[in-house]
């Protein structure tokens, strides 16, 4: 165990207002050392320092910072703080043109230089304290126990400590050692904070946000000028942000812009993402010679969704900066804002353009207009990329613990903890000690402490459901069975009973898996089974998976399955509409699928199968009768086919696959790629084998089909995402209705998952198809259209979308939806309108319900 020696030293104290009111979470920043911390929510702080002279440099945002020299013997310096609010002098400005507010003039000279702040390092190393403590306030009443069961309850602390070192080295080559952390209950978690640290607001985005410093930013933002000050011998500027328009993922309040050098000195704003508002608070330091770095970092979280309210508080200190300066950055002494300022004739002399830049002629200039010291630095910075040795790998993350970092123990934390804990986060790291030791447990199957409370196997578990972990690598689970109790014309009422057993030999990477279901349809008097066993390997980016599948069930003759057997059941006994239509199959398949990459797939299949018609036997339901509403027979009606009724048959049925995206770009994690997949088009390619005269085959058919999946973003939120599919079959000498070529229809008040691949109004089976096809489905989502015009739209994270999805086979009219949504209503629903032509026949009007599409629900 990790031992820390009991003498201390250093300073510690409060820092609070000339009312005594406590800051919270103000800066504390010792210059000589380039070690930064900050106050508690009481105000306090306390900072072990080695003997010695130093000085402290005490901010909080709004108020005067103080400077104060101090020594340290060996013994606690008390040191107290009173901050005044702070005065600002609002300097004289020439106002030139219409009356511009010298705001912009100060932002577009802060925009110019961004780059220059992002590239005047080399590299740096830190070190970085991260606590994030969060409670969940709320929670749906007949919700509470089963939380409470699990170990989460209301209003209590949940925190997360850690002590990283951070090193950086240009382009985006981050590492990340832990070398301390505290966690909930899981000894084994890690959390790390750069997501948040290395999310520099000199980047046009900061975690999908427009930064106010963004290339676009005065698209978004109208800035004022509200005064300035000076701290040490540097002006700072106050700079109010306001949106142009307010809601998600801009922000509003305030930045400070350090006069000359055109940085960050800090910043106070407010934000909101899917609705739930968030708070951001950030300090900058000299940490080296006209180098500004974030010093103290803090983020606040919180929202409702669902019943369910809850808060996270996010605090990071930065110390120990080591920064290696970019001697080959040239930038002139002084930046001219040609728009209200005057060139002076030898700096608008000098001619250039993007493809032919007098570099040499820009860097020994002490002014350059904003244009020429922009196009200055994109070159330097096009001559550093030149020597990048993997051009595809657009960032590198290392992330590693210390063998000892979770061993570290309570009088470690003291003397590094720079905020003390709260008694409510005291309260939880008790709670999540005894946690860990279950945890723990059922991870090794070790229970010396016998604190895991082995599940046993109860008859309401066929019920219910339920999971038994017979190893610490081997689990069965029940599914709860009056969850898959379903209604069809064809069976009646049936049961479905399922469950899974699954072995992983080797922390996830192989894994072997069995899944059996049995049914019984009362109405039909008719039992059906069948299994799965597969077996999938994961290594190094690579997977394969083999599965046999095989036994005697129903199937839709889509077999992506478009209606829910849950859909279907509400819709025929509600409302005497029976959509789905089922066949029985007695069958056996194999097949395979290989990933050698995340850029391609290759998948097939081989199935065997005898297929019989089945009948409706009941025509029972809740309301309307058979004069009112007649139930459709169990075969679905074309437009190609008088009837699609088939008699008993043997199919042989071979499907392959294949998927690829040809733009390959990586982040590098810990060595290993990680794809970018949004920034490629995935092109899909099936052929489809209907083998004739083995093992009795009638089937005799070849289809052939083209697809493209992409996403493109615009702005901020826009998203345009489209499908293209396009088929043919090759040869159709004997088919049955199942072999047909089927499209994602829909009839039912509820919507597809996939907004962008899916029919809202479309006849499930009307328009399949043995002849050639097109389909195409587009989905655009605004941040800002109609609805939320409106500020108080927007914020709620309520999102709008228009979709026109297109359909054309050898047989059918030409098919059109187009559309409008309300999405992320609640932050769960989306709410749709469609309607529907036939060549240029208007044909109805519908309206659908579906998930919200920033859930990232998708289907494949």
């Amino acid at each position: 165990m990790f031992q820390l020696s009991l003498s201390a030293q250093g300073i510690r104290g409060s820092i609070k207002n000339q009312k005594g009111e406590a800051l919270p979470f103000a800066s504390v920043y010792i210059t000589n050392l380039n070690n930064g911390s900050s106050s508690n929510a009481n105000g306090d702080f306390e900072i072990k320092l080695p003997e010695g002279k130093h000085t402290v440099v005490v901010k909080y945002i709004g108020y005067e910072a103080q400077q104060v020299q101090f020594e340290i013997t060996d013994s606690w310096v008390q040191r107290d703080f009173r901050l005044g609010e702070q005065s600002f002098a609002l300097k004289e400005v020439q106002v030139k043109g219409k009356g511009e507010d010298p705001a912009y003039t100060i932002m577009r000279k802060a925009i110019a230089k961004k780059k220059y702040h992002l590239l005047q390092y080399d590299s740096y190393q830190m070190k970085v304290y991260v606590k994030g403590t969060g409670e969940l306030t709320n929670a749906p009443f007949f919700l509470k126990n089963k939380l409470k069961e699990e170990g989460v309850k209301l209003n209590e602390a949940y925190t997360v400590e850690s002590v990283s070192e951070i090193k950086f080295a240009q382009p985006n080559k981050f590492e990340e050692k832990v070398i301390s952390i505290r966690t909930s209950g899981d000894n084994k978690g890690t959390i790390s904070p750069m997501s948040f640290v290395s999310a520099s607001f000199y980047n046009d985005k900061v975690v999908e946000m427009v930064s106010p410093l963004s290339r676009s930013a005065f698209a978004y933002y109208k800035f004022q000028y509200e005064g300035s000050f000076q701290e040490g011998n540097v002006d700072v500027n106050k700079i109010k942000v306001t949106p142009r328009s307010r809601g998600d993922n801009v922000f509003e309040g305030y930045i400070y812009i350090i006069e000359g050098y055109w940085a960050i000195h800090s910043l106070d704003l407010k934000t909101s993402m899917m609705g739930f508002p968030i708070r951001v608070k950030q300090n900058y330091a000299e940490v080296a010679p006209a180098v500004w770095m974030p010093t103290t970092h803090q983020f606040h979280f919180s929202g409702k969704v669902m019943g369910f309210g809850g808060e996270f508080r996010y605090l990071a200190s930065s110390s120990d900066y080591k920064v290696v300066l970019n001697k080959k950055l040239v930038a002139p002494k002084e930046i001219i804002d040609e728009k209200v300022e005057e060139v002076p004739e030898a700096i608008a002399a000098i001619k250039s353009n993007n493809r032919n830049p007098n570099l040499e002629a820009l860097a020994n200039q002490d002014k350059l207009t904003r244009k020429q010291f922009r196009q200055l630095i994109v070159e330097q910075e096009k001559e550093a990329l030149k020597e990048r040795k993997d051009p595809e790998v657009v960032s590198e993350r290392s992330y590693t613990v210390d063998k000892l970092a979770t061993k570290r123990d309570s009088a470690y934390w003291d003397s590094v903890r720079p905020v003390p804990l709260s008694d409510k986060e005291i309260k939880g790291y008790q709670r999540d000690d005894s946690l860990a030791q279950i945890k723990s447990a059922e991870l090794t199957g070790k229970d010396s402490t016998k604190v895991i409370k082995k599940r046993k196997f109860k008859p309401q578990d066929l019920v219910m459901g339920g999971g038994y972990r017979l190893s610490p690598r081997t689990r069965v689970t029940i599914d709860p069975t009056f969850a898959n109790v379903y209604y069809n014309t064809v069976e009646g009422w049936n049961v479905n009973l399922s469950g899974k057993l699954r072995h992983q030999y080797d922390s996830l990477r192989r894994s072997f898996e069995v899944a059996p279901t049995v049914r019984y349809g009362f109405d039909s008097e008719t039992f059906y089974g069948k299994a799965r066993v597969s077996h999938a390997v994961r290594s190094k980016g690579k997977s394969h998976l083999l599965y046999l599948d095989g036994g005697k069930f129903v199937d839709q003759f889509n077999s992506d399955n478009p209606i829910h057997p849950h859909i279907n059941t509400l819709s025929t006994l509600l409302f005497r509409r029976n959509y789905m239509k089922i066949y029985e199959k007695s069958f056996v398949e194999t097949g395979f699928e290989y990933k050698p990459s995340v850029w391609l797939k290759v998948s097939g299949n081989l199935e065997w199968s005898q297929r019989n018609q089945l009948y409706n036997n009941t025509d029972r339901s809740f309301f309307y009768t058979d004069e009112d509403r007649t139930f459709t027979p169990s075969t679905p009606d074309n437009v190609e086919l008088e009837s699609t009724e088939f008699p008993k048959h043997e199919a042989l049925v071979l499907q392959a696959n294949l998927s690829y995206r040809p733009v390959q770009r990586y982040r590098m994690y810990n060595g290993r790629k990680i794809p970018i997949m949004e920034r490629s088009p995935e092109l899909l390619l099936m052929y489809r084998k209907g083998v004739s005269g083995v093992l009795g085959s009638d089937v005799n058919f070849d289809q052939v089909q083209l697809g493209i999946n992409h996403a493109l973003a615009f702005g901020v939120r826009g998203k345009l995402e489209f499908e293209l599919r396009g088929g043919t079959f090759l040869n159709s000498k004997s088919m049955y209705f199942m072999d047909y070529n089927h499209f994602d229809g829909n009839r039912t008040i509820l919507s597809s998952m996939k907004p962008a691949g899916s029919f809202r109004l479309l006849d499930y089976y009307q328009y399949s198809t043995n002849g050639s096809y097109f389909s195409a489905h587009t989905h655009y989502q605004f941040r800002k259209f109609l609805l939320t015009q409106i500020p108080e739209v927007r914020f709620t994270g309520i999102k709008e979308n228009v979709f026109l999805n297109y359909l054309k086979t050898q047989h059918s009219p030409h098919y059109y939806e187009v559309g409008y949504s309300l999405d992320n209503v609640f932050r769960v629903f989306r709410i749709e309108t469609a309607a529907s032509f036939h060549d240029r026949s208007f044909q109805e009007v519908g309206f659908r319900v579906g998930i919200a599409t920033l859930l990232n629900f998708r289907q494949r």
